[in-house]
Order: structure tokens, then C-alpha cells, then sequence
């Protein structure tokens, strides 16, 4: 259910800002967004996995905490992660 880390180095690697970067706002958010992304996935199948579905109301809240400081700190970046996230906002 959760993603490969294949898939998890390729997201980091695209919205690192800098070599080695994998803790900066733009790289948590994409990695949420990917993990929310698989967990929806799941639960289309698993309607009653309450558990799974905690977990997705968690990592909702904490991507939704990572954007409204990105968008606090720095606007530009925040409308460039949506923009290529396809997130709405």
C-alpha cells in the first residue's frame, strides 16, 4: 500500500531543491501527496479499512500543515508545488 522507494527516490530527486535534499517543504509534500494518492487507491477497493483510513486522514493533515507554511513563507513556491502537484488550492 505504501510506495516502493523507487518511486519515493525518483519524487525526491524531482522536487529536491539541491543535491542531497530530501527535507525541504516541496519534497514532503510530493511524497504525502504520492502516499495519499495510493491510500485513495485503497481505500476505493477496502471501503471499510477504518485503520488505512486514519492514516489517510493524517497524512492529509499533515500535507495540509506543510502548505499553508509553504504558503506563508514563500508564495511563489507554494503556486509553483500546486501547480505541478495538480493539487486545488
Amino acid at each position: 500500500m505504501a510506495i516502493s522507494q523507487a518511486k519515493k527516490n525518483e519524487i525526491i530527486n524531482q522536487y529536491a531543491r539541491h543535491e542531497g535534499d530530501t527535507g525541504s517543504t516541496e519534497v514532503q509534500v510530493a511524497v504525502l501527496t504520492a502516499d495519499i494518492n495510493e491510500i485513495n487507491n485503497h481505500m476505493k477497493i477496502h471501503r471499510k479499512d477504518f485503520h488505512s483510513q486514519r492514516g489517510l486522514m493524517k497524512k492529509i493533515g499533515h500535507r495540509r500543515n506543510l502548505l499553508a507554511y509553504l504558503r506563508k513563507t514563500d508564495v511563489q513556491r507554494y503556486r509553483e508545488l500546486i501547480k505541478s502537484l495538480g493539487l486545488r488550492r
